[in-house]
């Protein structure tokens, strides 16, 4: 038995290190229809001929970059445009948009030949937030006049929410071993844009024979050629060894196209060891691969939700223990800097900015801890950071902020460190709404060591029955054991004997991002990106174990068109 379960560990960390989903896959793809009402007429004759062009801007950059263009609609100030754009979200990164109209009137492809219309900048979590992710908002740029509104509506592609799920088996695969016969096992890779290959699912190892009957698997159909049908799959069959140096058997390409054929004598490969071919004048094929079964599930998607109108809301929780030092002095982690943000600033701003685009209010509760309050010095671990009790709501990451540096200068910084009270603070309120319609994220920014483990873990274990997730931010130098083990990715947390149901902790070290340039803006980009990166799978586990499916999601929007006729 233990020799086995080594078997399959060495082989699982063999061939070559990966994992098929972070493995740069963008988590959807999205389509953006665009509509404009009332665009400024620069046409003496007739109307404007409008075009709409995208920008998308680089994270480490800043720059602009132009992604596509719609087609012209000649002679109209209300446009529907027809051609889309296709773009790649991902939940936890801020893509920033810009759209641009111009009004045609050469066919020339240069924009500063054309009259400049109007523009509107946008996040792609705004549009997919919004509504029915439907975003109506002005278009601007052009001083002392309207310009008219742009109608964006998102759409998320259908194939990318498939799953596939297979079976193969093989009949006469060379053999490889000395002593006993092939130890065979496939490797599946997609084809990229560039030509190079990235490895997307292993089988696992049948021991001792040439004709293997592989279990079957499920994919995601992105992961297996990201939505193109049409793409090269390649798949290498290997005899097993237990040093690691597996021997190639030979390989074959198909395509998601030709395997959601079926069983059918097109899905029928031959294994071919081109060095065999070139050597072997009579060499035929090192076996043959047959596909046994194939079907396709259709999941639903952490956009389905949003969509259909469930709410994140978001809560941060800052820590005002005295181990941060005095916030007057520029050691302090709290230390207000004229010129820059400090960590608790930008780990806030960083996160609640991609999070507020999925709260249709943007308030949001600001609490802090591990403070004596004035006007009596009582300790508290929950205390709004806006001072009102009765509504401890900040009106957007700005208003969140404010709060925060007019606290600071308020309260007196204490301890000890109790995370269970602002855990068990969200979770009444995510307790009150099971139903799917809303779900909630708190953020933790701490400096140190955490004085109630074991309330905390009884606080997480119950929490995890509840549509909430629970980021943790450590900021400054210190040990941040705990955390890490209140982060259940290794190890699944407990408290008395229970386990969690799910995992719903994230902790990151914030010196870890860090940019050495100093760059903070990039700095904010990644630790938004790694903290927020499991959230919509957290989200999706929690309506799965319920089963709460999305709501249906009203109607695309439909532009006015012309009035029907009245019957006579």
């Amino acid at each position: 038995m233990a020799g086995d379960v080594r078997d399959k560990l060495e082989d699982m960390a063999s061939v070559y290190e990966f994992d098929p989903i972070t493995g740069n896959i963008p988590a959807t793809k999205v389509e953006i229809t665009v509509s404009c009402r009332n665009l400024l007429d620069k046409d003496t004759f007739s109307k404007s001929d409008p075009l709409c062009v995208l920008y998308t801007q680089g994270v480490e950059s800043k720059q602009w970059r132009e992604f596509g263009r719609t087609e012209v609609i000649d002679n109209t100030l209300n446009p529907d445009f027809v051609r889309k754009y296709i773009l790649d979200y991902f939940f936890e990164e801020k893509q920033n948009l810009r759209f641009d109209l111009y009004d045609v009137d050469s066919k020339s492809p240069d924009l500063s030949k054309h009259d400049f219309l109007g523009q509107m900048f946008c996040t792609l979590g705004e549009i997919v937030g919004s509504p029915a992710s439907r975003l109506e908002k002005p278009l601007g740029g052009i001083a002392g006049k309207k310009c008219g509104t742009i109608i964006l509506s998102a759409e998320e592609l259908s194939n990318c929410r498939d799953s596939a799920t297979m079976q193969f088996c093989a009949n006469k695969l060379d053999k490889k071993d000395f002593f006993g016969k092939s130890d065979p096992f496939m490797v599946f890779f997609r084809s990229n844009e560039d030509g190079t290959f990235t490895i997307c699912h292993k089988t696992e190892v049948v021991k001792n024979t040439l004709n293997p009957v592989w279990q079957p698997f499920t994919i995601p159909v992105r992961a297996l050629c990201n939505g193109d049908y049409d793409r090269t799959i390649k798949v290498e069959v290997y005899d097993w060894d237990r040093d690691g140096s597996h021997d190639f058997i030979g390989e074959f390409t198909t395509s998601y196209r030709e395997l959601a054929r079926g069983q059918s004598q097109f899905n029928v490969y031959e294994v071919v060891n081109p060095k065999k071919k070139m050597k072997k004048k009579k060499y035929v094929n090192s076996g043959t691969v047959t596909l046994l079964s194939f079907s396709v599930e259709s999941e639903c998607t952490f956009l389905d939700y949003i969509k259909g109108g469930t709410q994140i809301n978001f809560t941060v929780a800052i820590d005002f223990t005295a181990s941060n030092g005095n916030p007057s002095q520029s050691t302090s982690l709290h230390y207000m800097n004229p010129y820059q943000m400090n960590a608790y600033a930008m780990a806030l701003k960083a996160v609640g900015e991609i999070i507020q685009d999925y709260d249709s209010d943007k308030m949001f509760p600001a609490l802090g801890f591990g403070a004596k309050l004035p006007p009596d010095g009582r300790v508290s671990h929950e205390f709004p950071l806006n001072g009102n009790i009765e509504n401890p709501y900040c009106n957007g990451i700005e208003g969140i902020l404010e709060a925060y540096h007019q606290s600071l200068k308020t309260v007196q910084l204490y301890g000890p460190t109790n995370f269970a009270p602002v855990i068990n603070h969200v979770a009444r309120y995510a307790a009150a709404v099971q139903d799917g319609s809303q779900y909630f994220v708190l953020l933790i920014i701490t400096d140190g060591v955490i004085s109630d483990m074991a309330q905390t873990k009884e606080a997480i274990v119950n929490a995890a029955k509840l549509p909430m997730s629970i980021i943790i931010v450590g900021v400054g130098q210190a040990e941040f054991d705990a955390m890490v083990e209140l982060d259940g990715d290794d190890i699944r947390i407990s408290s008395r004997g229970k386990l969690a149901e799910r995992d719903i902790v994230q902790f990151v070290p914030f010196r870890d991002y860090m940019d050495r340039t100093g760059n903070h803006v990039l700095s904010m980009a990644r630790l938004a990106k790694d903290v927020l990166a499991e959230i919509p799978d957290q989200f999706i586990s929690y309506m799965k174990s319920r089963g709460i499916k999305p709501n249906p999601s009203p109607p695309p929007y439909t532009p006015p068109g012309l009035p029907l006729h009245t019957q006579i």
